[in-house]
């Protein structure tokens, strides 16, 4: 295929998973990326830029990853289609990379077999060949060039200069297409990489002994100090959310009141235009944005588990416990992603081939503690959790925080039981996974993903929030109290009158009316209650409580059963319209969505009213 000048090539970069195709992505196109999802449905696609030089450039398409063309997943069925050029609104690659891991050739040789029958020029990218030659594997890739007819270039995605091989065969005037097409059925092909296996590809036979993973897989793979391991992880994790970011926070704080008080300067403090910066705008959006440190500490542990070849043996250590409450360790690595956010979680059920698995994971995904929760969380416990240390060593505040993650976790496998027993399901479903190499997570690629993050929650509070902390200041603002009234002015607006009566509902858990004023906004995305909290009580307030700290403030309005209720309420409500549209859009069913809704909202009552009158009770 001979190349043109200024003109881009479209690229697709495809491969079984944990071949480290994402990371080969990532040094190629480094932060010229965006993420996305494919039309129509809910699979992430990254697609980036990579310039060889001013007259070539490449549009890199990083495919979710497949074990085969016969496509078994919806993750598979995109990266099928889009390969075959049948997928709609996406032209056909005009170049296929396939990613393929040097210490695992036996199932990845099967899958370029596979892609080889495309008849579409193609090149392999023999991806860590640092890990095949630790592990003293010698591969010939002039052979098994020449047997397969595709080039073989050697790739180390984890080192700077790891793709200069691949990049090299790019700049080639053109791309070879294989000789002919395999056509082969499953077992031939089996066949054929066997053949393959015995010819090209050998290992230092002398040295017995067992590797660094073997060692490590000893101890983590062990089902009782593997537990350890993992439970000790996620405390570490839970705790550092609050430890490390508390110095970032505060400096968020006080560049959020700096920036206020400059914007808010010449403005008259009487105007609607004050209020509307004030209450509305930096009360709202500055009481959000200072949770970032928490959620990006959080995301860099998910990131660098995922990165390291972690998260395949959690599943596999968690499956004994997950089977027994109606689920497979398949299910693990979705409800760990749904700590981060339950809609990528939810999304990534998709590599759950059973259908029931798949179904009872979509429903109890939501009962994971997601970073949206965090800006709750935090704000609650700072405002009635000391932050002291216990034993000397752990962070009150920390261990709270870690009780609420375990109390979605418990809840999830409940409801997961509970829909086993009411289906009267005794089936056994087996479980397999592949577990990749480990690896030490490259700087690059944990940088890159939470740069993405961080974008994406910016693009919140500059979007969603923003636009929702405007609307809630509007309703709280009009109509405007007429001069006699004797009342303070919000209870006169449409949010005031709301509130009041909702609070009729909502006194039982007890919410007050800011409370359930909060809610509204907060259906739209978790973390709007605080900025919704934050209008609310600045606009309600006196001078001296508009210039306190929300935490103050609820802290000294709120009682403690209140703030327990709230936090139960958090741990069950869905409140996020995006959890429940990705539910329906991925089952297919407004009935599932509907029964979503109603057992987590109704779960979130129960548990409220339960958690405020006991407190009540105990603290009277």
């Amino acid at each position: 295929m001979s190349r043109t000048p200024n003109q881009v090539h479209r690229v697709a970069l495809v491969g079984n998973p944990n071949c480290g195709k994402t990371a080969l992505f990532n040094l190629l196109t480094g932060s010229k990326q965006k993420v996305a999802n494919y039309a129509g449905v809910t699979v992430e696609r990254k697609e980036g830029y990579c310039r060889i030089n001013e007259d070539l450039s490449f549009q890199v398409l990083d495919l979710p990853g497949a074990y085969s063309l016969s496509a078994t997943s919806p993750d598979e069925a995109v990266t099928r289609d889009v390969l075959q050029g049948i997928y709609k609104g996406e032209a056909q690659p005009e170049l296929i990379v396939c990613v393929i891991d040097a210490t695992n050739l036996r199932l990845h040789l099967r899958f370029v077999l596979e892609l080889a029958d495309l008849g579409r020029p193609m090149i392999i990218a023999l991806n860590m060949m640092d890990s095949a030659r630790k592990q003293n594997i010698h591969i010939d890739t002039i052979g098994l060039t020449k047997a397969l007819g595709i080039p073989i270039l050697e790739t180390i995605a984890t080192q700077r200069d790891g793709a200069a091989n691949l990049l090299a065969q790019l700049a080639q005037q053109h791309w070879p297409t294989p000789a002919h097409s395999n056509n082969l059925n499953i077992e031939a092909r089996y066949e054929h990489v066997n053949t393959l296996m015995a010819r090209y590809v050998s290992q230092n036979s002398t040295h017995k002994h067992r590797g660094f993973d073997d060692q490590l897989d000893g101890i983590l793979l062990h089902p009782i100090t593997g537990l350890i391991v993992l439970s000790f992880i996620l405390f570490f994790m839970f705790q550092a959310v609050f430890s490390w970011a508390a110095p970032l926070m505060d400096g968020i704080t006080a560049g959020v009141n700096l920036f206020g008080n400059l914007v808010t300067a010449p403005i008259p403090v009487e105007s609607a235009l004050y209020s509307l910066v004030n209450d509305g705008i930096i009360a709202g959006l500055g009481n959000v944005l200072i949770f970032l440190p928490q959620i990006l500490i959080l995301f860099l542990f998910i990131l660098f588990l995922e990165e390291s070849g972690y998260l395949p043996r959690a599943a596999y250590l968690m499956d004994r416990i997950m089977f027994r409450a109606g689920l497979t360790g398949r299910a693990f690595i979705p409800l760990l992603s749904s700590f981060a956010c339950a809609v990528p979680g939810i999304m990534a059920t998709r590599s759950i081939q059973d259908p029931r698995d798949r179904l009872t994971t979509i429903l109890v995904a939501p009962l994971m503690t997601c970073s949206a929760r965090l800006p709750v969380y935090t704000l609650l416990i700072s405002a009635f959790i000391p932050r002291q240390q216990v034993a000397g060593l752990f962070n009150l505040q920390g261990l709270v925080l870690f009780t609420l993650y375990i109390a979605g976790i418990l809840s999830a496998l409940v409801v997961a039981f509970s829909m086993k027993w009411v289906k009267r399901d005794k089936s056994e479903h087996a479980f397999l996974m592949e577990l990749p190499a480990y690896r030490i997570p490259k700087v690059r690629d944990l940088g890159i993903g939470l740069l993405h993050r961080s974008n994406i929650f910016l693009k919140r509070v500059g979007g969603i929030i923003f636009s929702l902390t405007v609307l809630l200041w509007a309703f709280c603002t009009f109509p405007s109290a007429p001069a006699d009234y004797m009342g303070a002015a919000i209870d006169y607006s449409i949010a005031g009158r709301l509130g009041h009566m909702m609070s009729v509902i909502f006194e039982p858990i007890g919410f007050n009316w800011q409370i359930c004023i909060a809610l509204i906004p907060g259906m739209a995305a978790r973390e709007v209650a605080v900025s919704a909290l934050a209008t609310v009580y600045a606009m309600s307030g006196s001078n001296e409580m508009v210039n306190q700290q929300l935490t103050e403030l609820i802290a000294q309005q709120w009682t403690l059963p209140t703030a327990l209720s709230l936090l139960a309420w958090f741990v069950f409500a869905p409140q996020c319209i995006s959890t429940l549209a990705v539910i329906r859009r991925e089952t297919n069913s407004w009935r599932v969505m509907g029964f979503a809704t109603f057992y987590l909202f109704a779960l979130a009552y129960l548990a409220s009213f339960l958690v405020f009158q006991l407190s009540t009770s105990l603290l009277s």
